[in-house]
This record gives C-alpha cells, sequence and structure tokens, in this order.
C-alpha cells in the first residue's frame, strides 16, 4: 500500500523534465521516434493518456532503458489516485476481507 501523502511524479513530468528537456527533444521529435502521431506524445506529455504496455515497450526502445520502469510510473500516479479519490476510497473501504476457511 502506497504510505507517501505527496503525489508522485506522472509520466507527463517524467518525460518532459527527466527527457524531452535535458536531450533537447521536442514532442514533434519524440512522436518520429516512436512512430506515433504528436497528438499521442502531446496526451502522455499532458498526463490525458496513460502509459499502455505496447508504450511502454516503445518508450523502453527510444530511451534505452526499461519498459517496466515506464509501467511502475504509471502504476504509482494510478494508485495514489485511487487512494485519494474520495469515491474510490468509499468503494475500497466498503469490500470486506475474506477469512479462510479451516
Amino acid at each position: 500500500m502506497l504510505t507517501t501523502t505527496r503525489k508522485p511524479a506522472n509520466v507527463g513530468a517524467i518525460l518532459t523534465e527527466e527527457f524531452l528537456g535535458p536531450m533537447s527533444l521536442t514532442q514533434g521529435a519524440l512522436a518520429e521516434a516512436m512512430g506515433v502521431l504528436r497528438k499521442h506524445v502531446n496526451e502522455l506529455c499532458d498526463n490525458r493518456r496513460g502509459v499502455t504496455a505496447p508504450t511502454a515497450l516503445i518508450l523502453a526502445r527510444v530511451f534505452s532503458n526499461t519498459p517496466d520502469f515506464w509501467l511502475n510510473v504509471q502504476r504509482r500516479t494510478d494508485l495514489w489516485d485511487a487512494m485519494n479519490a474520495p469515491a474510490i476510497r468509499q468503494r475500497i473501504e466498503r469490500a470486506k476481507p475474506l477469512t479462510r476457511a479451516a
């Protein structure tokens, strides 16, 4: 379970601050390298699109890292969002743990 109260960095922030900026890449250049539309990259950077397994594989290939890196960034964000959304939190708290049969 997540114990942090600070929202984790999302995919858009990581892409923009850790990759595009330092590498002097534009969204268009990244889109070309990824073989996707610029809109796809723009939506990732603006957090309007999440990282899927295929996107993680593409980003890993482009940036020479692992798909797990990208999926973990997405997973941390998704979990934090779920734990901090009141409606979702209520649904989680309504769930009853199962007891083991002897």
